[in-house]
């Protein structure tokens, strides 16, 4: 069936909140156009008519675009995938709903030997499912092509300024960021944004507490996840500063009581980390000044040092960096325990100044080893207190927050759904005639796990990891 050129939309089925589609129905009509959508003689042998291509659409009633606007443009609907060579979705499918022989492209979750995610990974063998990740499509230089990073980012910051409300609101401070909602609760990003900004508004204005200033936001990476929630920060009044600046930053501190407003209570202050401000060589005399090559070849050489130069300045820790289990945590728990009980010099009790993490990457039991699970859209935070090492569905006793969803472009399915779809537009075609990988281009090849039962070249590693996390 691979290579027919007819292409199945599946209906998100794996998580409630999941209302994305890899197409928008525009980008549909657009594929269509080029055909008047195949012979019937081409319907009759499932499959298209020679370079036309057919869209089989499975209805959906929580999917953000209505069946109609899909059969609108001359996409087909039905929950029959069977005559679809070629099928696209957005996260896994259930377990047990794969068809045999077909081209499949979603976000498997699988190229890290993900544990929760192996026996999908065992069904896709078994049934010689050509899997093609969009984790993996990455273009020449190496970036990621198709992604939701951006509105990850984006929903992942509205929602940590929500958070951010409801815990200082819990520490007896009202601020504006009581005003702001979570992603999913507004009609638009548009709308999510202005929201934002009339709380920006308010504080600068009126200021925020005193005894909140100054407010500073640790970033961590640079890529499209930490470009997204820079995005929404930006709509604040900022002022960002260098890692080398937190201590002079801290060293002011607005009276609690007086007359008029102090700068700092008017703005909200940023900070941007990259590796070379989270480690240390071990041997600083061959390594005097950062080398990036060299961490990411061998990581064991170096410690971790986020938690002594940056996290003691920090209110709140967006964390948008990529991370694997070779490199030193962001925050290990060990660590946020001695920033909760540090005691300055005579011997008193120093106030952490963290109050709460966005782990947009959610990562569970990553960089930040206290996230020990991801959170619903409709429940998106959870505390942890450092001390203790609990965790706490509430947001009302001693420690920090933490907003930890890990579908958050679907907080923000209509424009994710756009951006993600102009980027995979490009592919459909050729994909939906590939027969094999090597058909398809090149940038989907380097993304394809999978192919006739077999894991592909590239990713052949993927047995030796399971077969050492099952040895463990």
């Amino acid at each position: 069936m691979h290579g027919n050129g007819v292409i199945g939309v599946l209906h998100e089925g794996r998580y409630k909140w999941e209302r994305r589609a890899p197409l928008t129905p525009a980008q549909c009509a657009r594929l269509l156009a080029a055909s008047a959508g195949g012979s019937a003689a081409g319907r009759a042998h499932g499959r298209a008519a020679a370079g036309s291509i057919r869209i089989i659409v499975q209805p959906s009633s929580k999917r953000v675009f209505a069946d109609s606007q899909y059969e609108d443009v001359g996409c087909e609907l039905s929950d029959d995938l069977s005559e679809c060579g070629l099928i696209l979705g957005v996260k896994q499918p259930p377990l047990g709903t794969l068809l045999p022989d077909r081209s499949y492209t979603f976000f498997s979750h699988t190229h890290k030997g993900q544990e929760e995610n192996l026996p999908l990974l065992d069904e896709i063998l078994a049934k010689r499912v050509s899997l093609y990740d969009y984790e993996l499509i990455v273009g020449d230089d190496g970036r990621r092509v198709v992604a939701f990073g951006e509105y990850a980012g984006r929903a992942g910051m509205i929602d940590c300024l929500r958070g951010l409300g409801e815990r200082y609101l819990n520490l007896g401070h009202h601020t504006p960021f009581l005003s702001i909602a979570s992603a999913y609760m507004y009609p638009s990003l548009s709308a999510a944004k202005a929201a934002v900004v009339a709380a920006g508004d308010d504080i600068s204005t009126h200021g925020l507490p005193p005894a909140l200033s100054p407010l500073v936001f640790v970033f961590t990476g640079t890529g499209k996840v930490a470009q997204g929630a820079q995005e929404i920060f930006r709509l604040l009044p900022h002022h960002f500063v260098k890692p080398a600046d937190l201590p002079n930053l801290l060293a002011h501190k607005p009276p609690a009581h007086g007359h008029g407003l102090d700068p700092a209570q008017k703005v909200i202050y940023a900070c941007v980390v990259e590796a070379k401000d989270m480690v240390e060589a071990l041997d600083k005399q061959a390594h005097p000044t950062f080398d990036k090559e060299h961490y990411y070849a061998h990581p064991d050489q170096y410690r971790p040092i986020f938690h002594e130069t940056i996290a003691p300045y920090a209110t709140v820790i967006v964390n948008c960096m990529y991370w694997e289990h070779r490199f030193p945590r962001l925050l290990s728990n060990e660590q946020l325990k001695a920033l909760a009980t540090a005691k300055d010099e005579q011997g008193q009790a120093v106030p952490m100044r963290l109050v709460g993490v966005a782990d947009i990457t959610c990562d569970v039991g990553g960089s930040v080893e206290s996230l020990t699970h991801s959170t619903e859209i409709e429940r998106p935070f959870f505390r942890y207190d450092p001390i203790k090492g609990t965790t706490h569905d509430d947001l009302e006793g001693p420690g920090i927050f933490f907003v930890a969803v890990d579908i958050l472009p679907s907080e923000l399915p209509k424009e994710a759904t756009n951006h993600f779809g102009q980027a995979l537009f490009p592919f459909l075609r050729h994909l939906a005639f590939a027969r094999t990988p090597e058909d398809a281009p090149a940038a989907m090849q380097r993304a394809c796990i999978t192919y006739g039962g077999h894991l592909c070249p590239l990713f052949e590693y993927i047995h030796r990891i399971a077969a050492a996390r099952k040895a463990e």
